[in-house]
């Protein structure tokens, strides 16, 4: 029969699996900012080849009027990258947009998650200390009899009401043990859900991540 020290350390070992978990949901919103900064720089630089291609001051002579419808011909061209550019920074801020809110419902539902699984993971050592106390009590109970026994001519009704409750002592303890069995399968598979969605919705965020 394990001791409760040693269930409430693996309590302690899964409330750690859980929290290294959340390490690829901020490894994604970090891979998210990186890439909205090179999208910024690359903004920037657009900007400044457009205006480093801006059409020059016009002249009065026909040379000039020539050059300068040259120069109007071949504007559009050098604004093609700042357009480029900015359709490409508009897409990056919308998929940044979408990934930033569905990282933030997903640490919402990790936050919740959390709560819940440290609800329960107390619950699971309380239900252990229990059961530690009833195991406590019978052999306390048990040693306590035996002295007596030894000590005393215990009568037959004696002995049998003590039996009783020797076995009244039992069923306690069997039950509060059929409820710890319980309550810890029933917290393993609320943690092995919970690793699930969270591989997904991380994986989820890292496909769009590299498709935007």
């Amino acid at each position: 029969m394990p001791n409760w020290r040693e269930e409430y350390s693996t309590a302690l070992c899964t409330r750690d699996q859980r929290e290294k978990a959340n390490i690829s949901v901020f490894e994604a919103y970090t891979r998210l900012a990186d890439r909205s900064g090179k999208l910024e720089k690359e903004r920037a630089e657009a900007v400044r080849y457009a205006q480093g291609v801006s059409k020059p001051k016009a002249t009065h002579s026909p040379q000039g009027k020539k050059s300068q419808g040259t120069d109007d011909g071949a504007a559009p061209s050098g604004l093609d990258p700042l357009l480029a550019a900015t359709q490409d920074l508009a897409a990056a801020q919308k998929s940044r947009e979408d990934l930033s809110n569905k990282l933030e419902q997903a640490l919402v539902k990790l936050d919740r998650l959390t709560r819940k699984l440290n609800a329960e993971t107390q619950r699971a050592a309380d239900l252990a200390v229990e059961r530690t106390q009833l195991q406590i009590r019978l052999k306390d109970r048990d040693e306590e009899l035996r002295g007596k026994a030894k000590l005393l001519d215990v009568s037959s009704d004696i002995i049998l009401d003590v039996q009783d409750e020797l076995v009244s002592l039992n069923l306690q303890f069997n039950m509060a043990e059929e409820r710890s069995k319980r309550f810890e399968e029933e917290n393993k598979q609320l943690v092995d859900r919970w690793m699930a969605r969270m591989g997904q919705e991380a994986e989820a965020m890292n496909k769009a991540s590299k498709f935007s």
